[in-house]
């Protein structure tokens, strides 16, 4: 199979007769003079090239970017702002503060610190622009508004114009044409390499591709990235897994981005924590895509003098302000001209930092230094260049304009459709069970010891007045055992995975249903298989009621139990933040519905006032199902009273009656059992929404 990738520009009668399907087959080189006719006719119009801009092909990059797909990125009057500390304020109230999560509206704002004052810059295609400072300076909070990711909290000014070769851009149409790797490396730990990309590439890509390209693009970039050796080496976590090296991950995360051969790529400190060998083979990676005539943005704290080569352009920030941006001997020129250059044989990546710093011991000189710097630079023709530039954006234009949607992408920015978002989400989870010995191994071995000690010290039990009381004890173990095991088994699914969600949610790669969906279901077979390996080792060894009807009813409530427990577990690791706060909430929210199971509460004792909380009691529920099932059928005498002057039930009907619960009630039981599974997953659901709605 031959992928095209040909030009295909024009307007929308044009893309008519040019079928995207003929981009995948090799009778599409058959048109390539049309093609660069029509090319021809349209690049000059920067409007239309930006409007029918769609990467074309997934296939290997290793050429040159034609002319006519190059980006060039602008942006103007940046100016980036905090919010108000809340000290001495009161709180909102709880129905506002779920209102905010719930709407778009966004809240009143008070700025506190003006973070980036009125940066105005250019990255044009083919050229690495690095964006240094000394820390706090503000190079993360502008890639983070020129990638429209700036975290809740801060807000932009509503007059900033970012904009491609001249078009504005939002948020949307900017991702569907942007890369954007992040300083912290992100991942599942038990995937692979060439798993994570292919999970990444089915995602990433256009709903259109063949999933044969798609792998195949894979390869390739296992190929660009030097990830070959690496390619079926698990990711791992840096302290507790072993796995990829430092660069392995910098280099996956790459991988990741570029999968969909995006034009333009911005890079958060892509050297930090790694060597110096590490660091350069990482820079020559985006040296190679910007010699390809891809658009680089970059921040970089303190490279060493060989990284400075590499740089394209540099843009200096110092205190939310923009000190220089220029090629490096136009920076050298610049600072000679204002009477502090850079001594010879002096990494000027070094001195820049250091001029644009805050010594603390000097505070009010630093500051008037960096103020001279910016006020210089702000008048240079460089400046004035730069401004000319970027205030192209939006003029000429006789009406508004709106860019099209990226081929692929759907309305609301998804690339995949809502079955390959399902599919991916339960083939990554189910591989993560797989390969976690934890839920799989130790988790039935646990369940078989623990159910065998409890079988040996219930064993043999007799129908007799302590057999009775004995067995009711068991059966409400089961119902314990079950609830805990499963709610601290799932209590960290979701808070663990947590950052690695929101980043993808917010990249567009899945919607948050399909994610809870393909999660829920992946773990499914494993919560069934806990309640039988357990219920088929106690039941027997206790002597509970004969019968393959009363095993099969005592293991079919017993798996509803530990579905319930897990989908309440689910909900709390929804709503927590942290791991730590998950498991400091589970056992008091738990204890609780443990009182209303009738075991400890008499059913016809609970106060009114908690009558309905009573209601959400699994307990309440699978204890009345399970002693229904173990004594509805034991008649008058099958009990044996072998001691006088004792209360002995002499029936089942009469122990049912004792804990005020009725046969009739069994389906009802069952039906609520289910009911809860059900709602205890939309509220997991509603609050993992609301937190990712929270963070966008």
């Amino acid at each position: 199979m031959t992928i095209n990738t040909d030009d295909q520009y024009g307007d929308a009668e044009s893309k008519t007769t040019i079928s995207s399907s003929r981009r995948y087959s090799s009778s599409s080189y058959q048109d390539q003079s049309m093609d660069d006719a029509l090319n021809t006719t349209l690049t000059n119009d920067k409007a239309t090239l930006i409007q029918v801009w769609k990467p074309k092909s997934y296939g290997s990059v290793k050429g040159q970017i034609p002319q006519s797909e190059r980006l060039t990125y602008t942006w103007k009057e940046i100016d980036v702002f905090g919010e108000a500390p809340t000290d001495g304020k009161p709180r909102e109230p709880l129905c506002t503060r779920l209102r905010n999560c719930c709407t778009r509206q966004r809240k009143d704002f008070n700025p506190r610190k003006h973070l980036l004052k009125n940066v105005t810059g250019v990255a044009k295609s083919g050229e690495l622009l690095a964006v240094m400072g000394s820390s706090g300076a503000g190079k993360t909070t502008l890639l983070n508004a020129l990638a429209f990711r700036s975290p809740p909290g801060v807000k932009i000014s509503p007059n900033a114009v970012r904009a491609l070769n001249g078009v504005p851009v939002n948020a949307e149409q900017l991702r569907a044409r942007c890369a954007y790797v992040q300083q912290d490396d992100l991942f599942i730990p038990s995937l692979t390499t060439r798993e994570h990309l292919l999970f990444q590439a089915l995602l990433r890509m256009g709903r259109d591709v063949p999933a044969s390209v798609k792998q195949h693009r894979v390869q390739e970039v296992l190929q660009e990235l030097s990830l070959v050796k690496c390619a079926d080496t698990i990711i791992g976590a840096p302290g507790r897994i072993k796995g990829l090296s430092g660069g392995e991950r910098k280099r996956l995360a790459f991988a990741s981005e570029t999968l969909t051969d995006p034009h333009l790529l911005l890079c958060d400190e892509p050297t930090s924590g790694l060597d110096s060998f590490m660091a350069h083979s990482v820079l020559q990676v985006l040296k190679g895509m910007a010699m390809k005539g891809k658009t680089i943005i970059l921040t970089i704290h303190q490279p060493s003098s060989e990284l400075y080569c590499l740089f394209d352009k540099i843009l200096l920030v110092a205190e939310g302000r923009v000190a220089f941006l220029g090629s490096p001997y136009q920076s050298a020129e610049f600072f000679s001209q204002l009477g502090i250059p850079c001594p010879p044989n002096y990494n000027p990546a070094d001195f820049y930092v250091q001029m644009l710093a805050i010594a603390p011991a000097k505070e009010a000189e630093c500051r008037d230094m960096i103020k001279k710097i910016c006020d210089s630079f702000a008048v240079s023709p460089i400046a004035r260049e730069i401004l000319e530039t970027a205030s192209v954006a939006g003029k000429g234009m006789e009406e508004p304009y709106m860019l099209q949607q990226v081929e692929g992408v759907g309305s609301i920015g998804y690339r995949s459709s809502w079955w390959t978002q399902f599919y991916c989400i339960l083939w990554r989870s189910w591989l993560s069970v797989l390969k976690d010995p934890m839920l799989v191994k130790v988790r039935l071995l646990q369940t078989a010891m623990v159910a065998t000690l409890i079988g040996s010290i219930y064993f043999g039990q007799v129908l007799d007045q302590d057999g009775v009381m004995n067995i009711n004890g068991s059966l409400f173990l089961f119902l314990t055992n079950m609830t805990f095991q499963n709610v601290f088994a799932v209590i960290n699914v979701f808070s663990a995975e947590l950052p690695v969600f929101l980043r993808e949610k917010r990249s567009r790669l899945y919607r948050v249903d399909t994610y809870f969906l393909g999660k829920t279901i992946a773990e499914l077979p494993l919560f069934i298989a806990v309640p039988f390996v357990f219920t088929s080792i106690t039941y027997p060894m206790i002597g509970l009621r004969t019968g393959a009807t009363h095993y099969l009813t005592t293991l079919f409530i017993v798996t509803l139990v530990a579905n319930v427990s897990t989908s309440f577990g689910y909900l709390i690791s929804c709503a927590s933040s942290s791991i730590s706060m998950a498991l400091s909430v589970g056992p008091p929210v738990v204890i609780p519905f443990l009182i209303f199971g009738g075991f400890f509460l008499n059913s016809a004792s609970v106060p009114a006032y908690f009558k309905y909380l009573s209601y959400l009691s699994w307990f309440r529920y699978a204890n009345e199902a399970l002693l229904i099932n173990q004594w509805s059928t034991v008649v008058d005498g099958e009990i044996a009273c072998t001691r006088a002057n004792v209360t002995c039930p002499r029936s089942g009907e009469i122990i049912l009656e004792t804990f005020n619960f009725r046969m009739e009630d069994f389906a009802l039981d069952v039906a609520c059992l289910f009911a809860l599974i059900v709602l205890f997953r939309l509220g997991a659901l509603l609050c993992l929404w609301l937190r990712s709605r929270s963070k966008e």
